[in-house]
């Protein structure tokens, strides 16, 4: 009786110590935003709101990571100029200038035909993961559901891409 009363506390201590041990995933996490800290990232978890899809009521709530890259290319009378937008990829009616299947949530019309060409060349690199972007005087940001750890350098471009053509 005493050995099985040794070997059920040994269990539930080691049970206790499996619980509070990460997931895989959590690891994988943990290594990709370190990385991404080391390429100039800055990460924060964010709700986010996308815009109303067609024939939805309400627009989804989505509770993911923005990876964000501070501009540092513009002076403060430049940045004063800059417009900000918000874009989602939900199919929605506010989608003038953009690809199939994107659509504005803030800043429709802000950008001209050609800053629009150059969007939707960013957004055709970006992976499938990414739910949305934004721009604002101070940053961009990609909203990125973390699917894989090569996707970061794509993201990193895509961003360097936007705060160079000054959208």
């Amino acid at each position: 009786m005493k050995v099985l009363i040794i070997v059920f506390v040994v269990l539930s201590l080691l049970g206790s110590a499996m619980w509070m041990m990460p997931t895989q995933r959590e690891r994988f996490q943990a290594k990709l935003r370190l990385k991404a800290r080391g390429e100039g990232f800055q990460i924060q978890l964010v709700r986010l709101t996308a815009p109303r899809g067609k024939g939805e009521m309400e627009g989804d709530n989505h509770n993911v990571p923005a990876y964000r890259i501070t501009r540092s290319n513009v002076d403060k009378k430049k940045a004063e100029l800059l417009k900000p937008w918000q874009i989602f990829k939900v199919d929605a009616m506010a989608n003038e200038g953009l690809p199939e299947k994107w659509s504005w949530k803030m800043g429709e019309r802000t950008l001209n035909s050609d800053q629009l060409v150059a969007l939707n060349q960013i957004i055709d690199i970006l992976p499938a993961d990414v739910i949305a972007l934004e721009s604002t005087p101070i940053q961009v940001t990609a909203y990125w559901k973390e699917g894989d750890e090569s996707d970061l350098l794509i993201i990193k471009q895509a961003l360097n891409q936007l705060i160079e053509g000054k959208l």
